[in-house]
């Protein structure tokens, strides 16, 4: 039977669909200016997702709160954050792109003046929500606008630039923070957004070019639900370990939420007429892909990010400043690998051997890293650092070119949006699960090295004649469980890098997966 595809006897095939044309989406007065200020806001937002870590002992006792309750800083922008950012592509579709571009900025900028001014915790967490609302949607925007700004051919290159400071913002923000809050006062981690911020929004406000706005229904009941979801998630992990996880009837509770939540968002954009994201977003497979891909590039490389600098100041005994110098070279490695992969993109080169090789590189630096010890020097700290960093350059922009390359310009927002939440929960996952199994590996490993430490195994401590020294013998005591404390620290640390590089290596395959880059054919259609 012929196909039905198949032309009539007598007709003449239909002509193959003409190629896109390798012209911008949006057109910009200055576009390289342009280019500088979406970095700048894009840059800031990034930083302030990890610059105020540093600083919240010293805002502890400034803001009168305890240990438990100063942590709300970080949580409430967390929250704020990922509850916002779901609402991206309704809103730029709704008010105009450009600005909620310009309003998000403005918003951002005020919500950190406001936060460096604030006199008690109650303000200060208040603002911090404020900030992670205007902050959630400058991501997702910045990314579309570059992209419909610069036309396709130079997809790769842009996405270079764009991921730089995705990048490395996670990187410098503790080093800074800590410059910040040693050479000045913690308030500054929030006041040093001010003047990069009103240069960036000068620039946005001269030179953002306006996007086409489209009438579009707003889902109340699958942004409630993923509200819910999202909140219940982010709480589940940050009061976690706080409250002694399944333990405390108030864990059960976010548990409940986030399955319930989650369960009933999933059904509702399966059946809904017009669900928040297009279905078409998730049929894509390598938008599917990278978005599986976004969560282990969370996990791995915010998690390692969190675990370092603890370690190697608790541990080693470095400063602030010198723990920023031997982490540096994981940024240099990224730089140089995000311009490596994207001349690979734009010269064709097929991106799922360099997402996958990526992993690969990123897995041999982990396994470098799980056979540290308590003796390792700098330099086994700047190797696998600048590996790891060569590693994640290779699989972020392929992986972000590929994700996009299907997709229709009306999508890019919304696909943006979904690409951040899912880097975002990869990355409150990542840092609650590795912490987690860090405090009890820490246990159980002190557990068994303290029952190994005998008289009868030859300690250099005689436990049978401590107590004749009295204090020397006490003092003899506390000395060995600080050592005991420090090698099981050392274990818990290796097995999390364990943990981690065996999570790259199970994901490297998944490229494989993905169809090689191709731009649609014509503009996609989307459902009222």
């Amino acid at each position: 039977m012929a196909s039905a595809a198949a032309p009539a006897a007598g007709e003449r095939p239909a002509p193959p669909a003409a190629p896109r044309p390798d012209v911008a989406e949006l057109e910009s007065r200055n576009y390289p200016l342009m280019i500088v200020g979406v970095m700048a806001a894009s840059l800031l937002q990034i930083l302030d997702t990890t610059i105020a870590n540093v600083a919240l002992p010293h805002m502890q006792s400034s803001l009168g709160a305890t240990v438990d309750t100063v942590t709300w800083v970080l949580t409430s922008y967390i929250i704020a954050s990922a509850v916002a950012l779901p609402l991206t592509g309704w809103l730029a579709d709704r008010i105009g792109a450009r600005l909620l571009f310009i309003g998000s900025v403005a918003g951002f900028i005020l919500a950190s003046m406001l936060c460096g001014i604030a006199q008690n915790l109650e303000e200060m967490v208040a603002f911090r929500a404020l900030q992670g609302v205007a902050g959630a949607f400058i991501a997702p925007l910045s990314q579309s606008f570059m992209l419909d700004a610069t036309r396709p051919s130079r997809h790769p290159q842009i996405m270079a630039v764009w991921g730089m400071g995705i990048m490395i913002g996670p990187i410098l923000g503790p080093i800074l923070g800590g410059w910040l809050t040693e050479t000045a006062n913690w308030r500054w981690v929030f006041f040093v957004n001010l003047p990069v911020g009103l240069g960036s929004l000068a620039i946005l406000i001269a030179y953002l070019p306006k996007r086409p706005k489209r009438e579009r229904r707003f889902d109340l009941a699958g942004f409630m639900l993923l509200a819910v979801a999202l909140a219940a998630f982010q709480l589940l992990l940050d009061r976690g370990q706080q409250e002694d996880w399944l333990a405390s009837g108030e864990i059960w509770i976010y548990l409940l939420l986030t399955l319930s939540a989650t369960w009933m968002v999933v059904i509702h954009f399966a059946t809904a007429r017009a669900p928040m994201f297009e279905r078409k977003l998730f049929a894509d497979r390598n938008f599917a892909i990278a978005l599986a891909f976004m969560i282990v590039i969370g996990i791995v490389m915010f998690a390692v990010m969190a675990l370092l600098p603890p370690m190697l100041q608790n541990l080693f005994g470095y400063g602030v400043i010198d723990t920023g110098i031997v982490l540096m070279p994981r940024g240099v490695g990224i730089l140089v690998s995000m311009q490596v992969s994207g001349l690979l993109m734009r010269r064709g080169v097929d991106a799922r051997p360099v997402v996958a090789s990526g992993f690969l590189i990123c897995a041999v630096s982990l396994w470098q890293m799980a056979h540290w010890s308590l003796a390792v020097d700098e330099m086994h700290v700047i190797v696998s650092g600048l590996l790891q960093g060569l590693g994640m350059g290779l699989v972020f922009i392929p992986l972000q070119v590929s994700a996009f390359a299907t997709l229709s310009p009306a999508l890019r927002t919304d696909g943006s949006s979904l690409l951040n939440l899912f880097r975002s929960l990869g990355a409150s996952a990542g840092i609650a699960w590795m912490t987690v199994l860090l405090a009890r590996n820490i246990q159980t490993s002190h557990a068994d090295l303290g029952a190994n430490i005998t008289a009868a195994t030859g300690s250099l401590v005689d436990f049978s004649a401590t107590d004749r020294f009295q204090a020397l013998g006490d003092t003899a005591i506390t000395l060995m469980d600080a050592e005991v404390n420090r090698q099981a620290a050392m274990i818990a640390y290796v097995d999390d890098f364990w943990l981690m590089m065996w999570i790259t290596l199970a994901a490297a395959p998944l490229a494989l997966l993905m169809r090689k880059n191709a731009r649609p054919a014509g503009p996609v259609v989307l459902s009222e």
